[in-house]
């Protein structure tokens, strides 16, 4: 059985905590919903912040929701290059010793002390597909990804598996770059 999975590209955006949606945009601001993303419960949201790190800044960085217990800035590693930021390649909420930068909103900021990471790639997948393809949480595997003129191999990729999840696989700009994903590209899981 051929073991297809959908491939996304997370571009760089920010995961926030209440109390820091509060300094960056007045108490009790609520996030406005632009768009859901293919995680259930996830949303794309209006409202963009400025990332900033030592050497530079992305002006209008997505606001991911809903709401978090921790502040998360994902980047690619050329992002956190250009700006400055040593930002470890990680599982999301894994942030502890993680990069730093400074959060600016339209009425705050907010320093972080770790929380910026490189996104470790994951496939995202139910309890049901990670049955009918022979794998299992935290199991590591590699995904062949087909491109005209750029197919390559993905190793290291993670596999997460939830009730809570669709499947897909996660990459960031710089690896969707690297095979010239478009719209509708998939791959497949290798044993």
């Amino acid at each position: 059985m051929e073991k297809k999975v959908l491939l996304e590209t997370s571009a760089r955006h920010v995961h926030v905590c209440r109390e820091t949606l509060d300094i960056l945009f007045g108490e009790g601001y609520e996030l406005t919903k632009k768009k859901d993303l293919s995680q259930p419960g996830q949303f794309a949201c209006e409202e963009r912040i400025q990332v900033i790190g030592e050497k530079g800044s992305f002006p209008a960085v997505s606001i991911l929701g809903p709401i978090r217990p921790n502040d998360q800035v994902e980047l690619s590693a050329s992002d956190a290059r250009s700006i400055g930021v040593k930002a470890p390649v990680r599982e999301s909420g894994d942030i502890a010793g993680s990069g730093a930068c400074k959060l600016v909103g339209p009425k705050g900021e907010v320093e972080i002390s770790e929380g910026v990471i490189i996104a470790k790639r994951h496939i995202h997948m139910t309890p049901a597909d990670a049955e009918a393809y022979g794998l299992s949480d935290k199991q590591v595997v590699s995904v062949k990804i087909d491109s005209a003129e750029r197919s390559l191999v993905f190793g290291d990729v993670v596999v997460r598996v939830s009730e809570k999840f669709s499947l897909a696989m996660h990459i960031d700009t710089d690896e969707s770059n690297a095979v010239m994903a478009a719209p509708g590209t998939y791959g497949i899981i290798l044993d």
